[in-house]
């Protein structure tokens, strides 16, 4: 009894504190797994970026140029209080196939990728884990990830803790005919990470078109997925990619962040409702947008769900009329 009036103290206080109803104050707290206890559910600041994407790994300059820009970005997202980042694939470099292609610029073939400069990107990314570290903030990076010759690369995206350290790498799975053909090496497995009490998993590229990998990280019970994109071409709508993302969102209730380039869709988050709630400016520049992510209220429609799929229908089914011998249409 002592431990229920506490609880109605606290939502007491959280509607007297917020202007809200009792019920909708009730809404901010959740049932504690296994236990008739409810608890405050974890929130998390988030900050999502649009970034340039460079498509010249040759270019030296134009790999310092991104690294700056994440840089700048990243200080955006701490003044603003922000605890993780998330950036577009490639954020680094996104390099073309027709730049990196042996055959190229007229024809699309292997790509060479002794033409990267590998010394500047691993300078870059340096910087930005240092970065990470003296803000104390989680950073989510499109690169490309070296493997040893003659294996192709990852694409990929690196999570760089607050503290500085790279503490996984997620790799695109489901790769574009081009880029499995002739650029890179696809991943295997996929990644979650939490952070202050969210988990967030990982996804990449075009992979936006497979609902397998957004149900697989739903059974892995993420909070959030992290989607980056180089984009599919300025559309004059959201075009596939994000419309995709909003029906994924939706059927699985869980956050979506969704990263891509400034030259594409602007930027943003969507609900567990599949509802975009706050996008970066459409200016084409560089930019963030900011939201708070938390991990309630009960999320009533993820939970039955997952009751609907574990055979709860079973006990109520019969035998088809169809099968019988009763031969009526109606």
């Amino acid at each position: 009894m002592t431990t229920n009036r506490n609880f109605k103290r606290r939502v007491r206080a959280r509607a007297a504190k917020t202007g809200q109803s009792y019920t909708t104050a009730l809404r901010h707290f959740r049932q504690a797994p296994g236990g008739d206890v409810p608890t405050e559910p974890k929130r998390l600041r988030l900050a999502v970026a649009q970034a340039v994407l460079r498509e010249d790994p040759r270019r030296s300059a134009g790999l310092r140029d991104s690294g700056s820009d994440i840089r700048r970005l990243m200080r955006e997202a701490h003044e603003a209080g922000a605890a993780l980042v998330h950036f577009p694939e490639g954020a680094t470099c996104s390099p073309h196939k027709r730049i990196m292609s042996v055959d190229g610029p007229d024809k699309v073939g292997p790509a060479d990728w002794t033409r990267f400069e590998w010394g500047v990107l691993r300078q870059e990314l340096t910087a930005i884990a240092e970065l990470a570290r003296k803000l104390r903030l989680w950073t989510v990076v499109g690169s490309v990830h070296g493997l040893t010759p003659p294996h192709r690369p990852h694409n990929s995206l690196y999570v760089i803790s607050d503290r500085g350290e790279v503490v996984t790498r997620y790799d695109e799975r489901m790769l574009s005919n081009t880029k499995v053909t002739h650029m890179y090496t696809p991943g295997t497995a996929p990644v979650t990470f939490d952070v202050d009490g969210l988990r967030f998993g990982l996804l990449l590229g075009m992979e936006v078109h497979f609902p397998e990998l957004f149900i697989e990280y739903e059974r892995l019970d993420v909070d959030c997925v992290l989607f980056s994109t180089a984009g599919a071409g300025r559309q004059t709508d959201d075009g596939d990619f994000a419309t995709q993302a909003q029906a994924h969102a939706a059927t699985n209730s869980y956050w979506i962040s969704y990263a891509g380039p400034t030259q594409d869709v602007a930027s943003g988050v969507i609900s567990p409702a599949g509802r975009w709630v706050v996008r970066c400016r459409e200016t084409g520049k560089p930019a963030i947008a900011i939201i708070d992510l938390d991990n309630g209220p009960q999320n009533f429609a993820r939970r039955w769900r997952r009751t609907a799929r574990s055979g709860v229908y079973d006990p109520h089914l019969v035998q088809d009329d169809r099968r019988s011998n009763d031969r009526r249409v109606f």
